[in-house]
C-alpha cells in the first residue's frame, strides 16, 4: 500500500483544523498538521490575486485518498480548492507502516501513543 501526503489550502486555522480532526476523525488520515499561515498568489478569473492561507499536510494511502479528496472537499470553502497528493517516495518504514496499519483498523483511528517514538 503506497503512502500519500496531501496538502491542501484553507483560509484560515480554524477550518484547517476542523478538516484535520475530521480526517483523523473518519479515519481517512492518519495523521495532519495545521501549518503557520502562508501568503500565496495567483491567478483566478483572469486577476493576480493574494490570499493568506493556512496549510493542511495530511498522510494517508492510496486506498483512503478518495474518502479525504471528498472530505476535504466537502469541507472546504473554495469553489476550486487546491487539494494535491504526491506519493511519498521514501520515509522511515517504521513511520510508513504506521500509516498504514492506523488506516486499516476498523475504526481507522490510533492514539498519538500508537505512534512510533511517542
Amino acid at each position: 500500500m503506497a503512502v500519500l501526503l496531501v496538502t491542501c489550502l484553507f483560509p484560515d486555522e480554524a477550518q484547517a483544523m476542523a478538516a484535520a480532526g475530521a480526517a483523523v476523525a473518519k479515519g481517512v488520515a492518519a495523521c495532519c498538521q495545521v501549518g503557520t499561515p502562508v501568503r500565496s498568489v495567483y491567478r483566478w478569473e483572469g486577476r493576480i490575486e493574494q490570499a493568506v492561507e493556512v496549510p493542511l499536510h495530511c498522510k494517508t494511502t492510496e486506498a483512503a485518498w478518495p474518502a479525504l479528496e471528498s472530505l476535504l472537499k466537502r469541507l472546504h470553502p473554495y469553489e476550486v480548492p487546491e487539494i494535491v497528493a504526491v506519493p511519498v517516495a521514501h520515509g522511515l518504514p517504521a513511520y510508513l507502516n504506521w500509516v498504514e496499519e492506523t488506516l486499516r483498523e476498523p475504526t481507522g483511528a490510533a492514539t498519538s501513543a500508537d505512534r512510533p517514538g511517542e
